[in-house]
C-alpha cells in the first residue's frame, strides 16, 4: 500500500513537472511579437520600395541585436511582396493578419492598399500605420480608430511646400500659377483637395497634370508645362516616374529650382544618376529624415558589420532607408507603450498594440536615446489625434548631395483641420460609423 502511494505521488509530481515545463515552453514561444512587412521590391515603384523595405527590416534587426527585442520579447517578421498592387496587398494583409498572436499593425507602403484595407481594419481590429501617406483625413481618431498617419499626411506636405514657396514670393501667392504634376492614382490625387482650398483662399491658379502610371512617358506633360509657364511645379511622383519627370523638365527648360517634390520623390536614388541635371530640385522631408544620427552608427556596428544587413551598406543613411527605419521605430515604440499598460515580457494582441499607437509619447530625450534625436521632433498621439506632429523641412539637390535649405515647418492648421473634419465626417456617414467620444 505504501509503495502504491509513493508511485501515485511520483506520478502526480511528474505530471506537475511536465505541466510546468509545457507551460514554460509555451510562454517562451509566445514571447515573440509578429510584425508583417508589406513591401514592393518589384514593379514601377521598386526603386523607392527597395531601400524603404530594407530600412523597415533593418531596424527590427537592430532592436533584436541591441536590446534582445522589446523587454525580452523578440520581434519576428515576414515580408510579403505587393508590387504596389492593391489586390496583392489585400492578399498579403489577409494572409498575415492572424499570424502569431495577431499582426502588430500593417504599414501597407501604398495609398491604394491603404484605401483597400482600411474598411477591413475596422472589422479585424488591426492597426494601419501610414507614416507620411494614406488617407489624410485619418488624422481624426474619432472616426479612424485603426488608422495612424503618423508624422504627416499629403495635405500637410502640400501645405509646407506652399509655405516655402510663399516665403520666396515675399509672403503672397496671389496671382501665381502653381502646377501639380501627379501620378494618376489615389496616391497622386490625395493633395488636390488641400491645394484647391488653398488656391481659393489665397488667389493663386492651380493647374492639374495627371500622368498615366507608371509615368515613364511624360513628354506631352512637360510640353504643356513649357507652354503654360507655371511659376512652380509640385511633383507627386515615386519610383521610375521621378527621374523621368526630372529629365523631361530639363529637356523642356523648366528650372529644377522651381520644382517641389513630395518626400517619396525626394530620395537619393531619384537624383544620383542625374547628377547636375537635377541640380536645384527641391523636396519636402518627413520631420528631418535627411539627417544622420546615432541609429545609423548602431545599425552599421551591430547589424551590417556582422554581415546581417538587409541591403547594401551604402543605402544606410539615405532618405528612403531612414524613412523605413522611422516607420519600424514608431511601430516598436507603440508595442513598448502597450507593454507598459498590458504587461512586459509577453506578446500583445493587435488591439493592445493599437492602444500603444494611440498613446505614443516620444520626448526629445527618448528620441535621442533611440538615436533619432536629429531626425525627429517629439511626437505625442491621442484618441482624437492619430498623426502626432507634422514637422517637415525642405531639402535641395546640389548635383551631388542633398542639403537642408529651410528651417522647420508645420502645416497651417487653419487650412488643414477643417478639411480633416469635413472629409472624416463624410467618411463616417458613408460607412455608417459613429465617431468615438474622445473627451
Amino acid at each position: 500500500m505504501q509503495l502504491k502511494k509513493i508511485a501515485i505521488a511520483a506520478a502526480v509530481a511528474a505530471t506537475g513537472l511536465s505541466s510546468l515545463v509545457t507551460s514554460t515552453l509555451a510562454q517562451a514561444q509566445a514571447a515573440e511579437q509578429f510584425i508583417p512587412l508589406l513591401v514592393y521590391r518589384t514593379g514601377q515603384f521598386a526603386p523607392l520600395g527597395i531601400p524603404w523595405a530594407d530600412g523597415k527590416q533593418d531596424y527590427l534587426k537592430l532592436v533584436n541585436a541591441r536590446d534582445g527585442g522589446v523587454n525580452g520579447v523578440k520581434l519576428t517578421y515576414e515580408e510579403c511582396e505587393t508590387a504596389y498592387d492593391a489586390a496583392k496587398g489585400v492578399e498579403c494583409y489577409e494572409r498575415l493578419k492572424t499570424k502569431g498572436t495577431g499582426a502588430s499593425g500593417f504599414d501597407p507602403q501604398s495609398t491604394g492598399i491603404t484605401f483597400a484595407v482600411t474598411d477591413k481594419a475596422f472589422v479585424d481590429k488591426v492597426s494601419i500605420e501610414t507614416m507620411g501617406y494614406g488617407l489624410s483625413q485619418s488624422v481624426d481618431g474619432t472616426v479612424f480608430e485603426w488608422n495612424f498617419p503618423l508624422l504627416g499626411t499629403y495635405w500637410t506636405a502640400a501645405d509646407v511646400m506652399l509655405q516655402d514657396i510663399a516665403k520666396k514670393e515675399k509672403g503672397s501667392l496671389k496671382g501665381k500659377k502653381i502646377a501639380l504634376v501627379y501620378h494618376d492614382s489615389p496616391y497622386g490625387k490625395e493633395p488636390i483637395a488641400l491645394l484647391q482650398k488653398r488656391a481659393a483662399a489665397e488667389g493663386f491658379e492651380l493647374a492639374l497634370f495627371p500622368v498615366t502610371p507608371p509615368g515613364v512617358e511624360q513628354k506631352s506633360t512637360w510640353l504643356q508645362i513649357r507652354q503654360q509657364k507655371p511659376d512652380y511645379v509640385l511633383f507627386w511622383s515615386a519610383g521610375v516616374m521621378t527621374p523621368a519627370g526630372i529629365r523631361e523638365a530639363q529637356a523642356s527648360g523648366y528650372p529644377r529650382e522651381k520644382m517641389y517634390a513630395i518626400w517619396w520623390a525626394g530620395s537619393d536614388h531619384d537624383v544620383k544618376d542625374l547628377g547636375a541635371g537635377a541640380k536645384g530640385y527641391n523636396a519636402v522631408t518627413i520631420h528631418n529624415s535627411a539627417a544622420k544620427d546615432g541609429v545609423h552608427d548602431a545599425l552599421k556596428k551591430l547589424v551590417y558589420d556582422k554581415g546581417q544587413g538587409t541591403g547594401p551598406v551604402g543605402s544606410v543613411g539615405t532618405l528612403a532607408h531612414t524613412r523605413g527605419m522611422m516607420i519600424s521605430m514608431l511601430q516598436v515604440e507603440a508595442i513598448r507603450a502597450a507593454q507598459e499598460k498590458y504587461g512586459k515580457g509577453k506578446a500583445l494582441t493587435p488591439e493592445q498594440v493599437r492602444w500603444g499607437y494611440e498613446n505614443l509619447d516620444l520626448t526629445a530625450a527618448r528620441l535621442k536615446s533611440l538615436g533619432f534625436g536629429e531626425i525627429m521632433r517629439p511626437i505625442k498621439t491621442s484618441c482624437s489625434n492619430h498623426m502626432g506632429t507634422d514637422w517637415a523641412r525642405i531639402v535641395q539637390w546640389d548635383g551631388g548631395k542633398w542639403n537642408i535649405t529651410s528651417d522647420w515647418y508645420q502645416a497651417d492648421k487653419t487650412h488643414i483641420d477643417p478639411l480633416v473634419k469635413e472629409y472624416a465626417a463624410k467618411y463616417a456617414k458613408e460607412k455608417n460609423i459613429t465617431p468615438r467620444n474622445c473627451s
